[in-house]
Formats: structure tokens, C-alpha cells, sequence
């Protein structure tokens, strides 16, 4: 019989000691503030999308940049955010990601990402706490705005 045991991936939980700050996030502003430090002056040139992953006590455990888009838009595929969520071993998640333009209101695609990703991720018990859209001076959120 052929041994397959260093062929085959081998997977398991262990706990990786890092520097990420562990902060309580309770309000869209602690959150949008705290999500604002993963980006640059690149804030105003493109979009990029985010998810920032938080245990049971909405402390946060780590957090990804799903993508990096154009001016006025960035592919978001659910199944990233899921991964990280699931790998982190995440209870709820905050999703974000900028508007160049200046403007922070959400558009119709982002309406439609948050809402299938609500979705999806329900089905694997990890909530959607809040999707923050930040804007060189600003910031919306969904859930003060009772979209989410």
C-alpha cells in the first residue's frame, strides 16, 4: 500500500502570537477609526474592501484586505471574507471599504454585497456587526443607519 501521509495537507488549529491590537469595538466610530489605520493616502486614489474580525466579546482578533480595486469600484467575493472569518474562528465581523470620490453615501452594489453576505456568513453563525464606508474625512455606517 502506497504512504500518502507527505502528500497529503494536513490541517489544525493552533494559536499564532502576534502584535495586533486587541481593542473592544462598540460604536461605528471606534470601528471606522480603527479600520482607518489600514489604509494610506491611497484612501482617495482607489477602493479597497476589508473585514475585521472580532471574538464573542467584540474584541478585535485580526483583520484582511479582500481586495484592491479601480476608482469607483472592487470586487468583493464572499467566499474570502468567509474563509478568514471561519479561520480566525471569528463570532462577528465589521466590513469596510472607501469611496475615493468624497461621497459616503452606499450605492445599490454595496447594499447588495452587505446583504449577501448577511446571508452567507448566517449560515456559519458569524454576524455582520456593522459595514463601514470611510472617506478621506468621513465615515457611513449601516447599522446607525438601520440598513443592516
Amino acid at each position: 500500500m502506497k504512504d500518502y501521509s507527505n502528500s497529503v495537507p494536513r490541517f489544525e488549529l493552533v494559536k499564532v502570537q502576534t502584535n495586533f491590537p486587541c481593542i473592544k469595538v462598540n460604536t461605528s466610530e471606534l470601528a471606522s477609526s480603527f479600520i482607518r489605520q489600514f489604509y494610506s493616502d491611497d484612501i482617495h486614489i482607489f477602493e479597497s474592501f476589508f473585514v475585521l474580525l472580532v471574538n464573542n466579546s467584540n474584541e478585535t482578533i485580526g483583520f484582511a484586505k479582500i481586495s484592491q480595486g479601480g476608482i469607483t469600484s472592487t470586487i468583493v467575493d464572499c467566499r474570502l471574507v468567509a474563509h478568514y472569518a471561519v479561520q480566525s474562528l471569528a463570532v462577528g465581523i465589521i466590513i469596510a471599504h472607501n469611496h475615493p470620490s468624497g461621497n459616503c453615501q452606499p450605492s445599490e452594489a454595496d447594499k447588495q454585497i452587505t446583504k449577501k453576505l448577511k446571508e452567507g456568513l448566517r449560515l456559519l453563525d458569524i454576524t455582520i456587526l456593522d459595514h463601514i464606508i470611510l472617506t478621506g474625512a468621513s465615515y457611513y455606517s449601516f447599522s446607525d443607519n438601520g440598513i443592516l
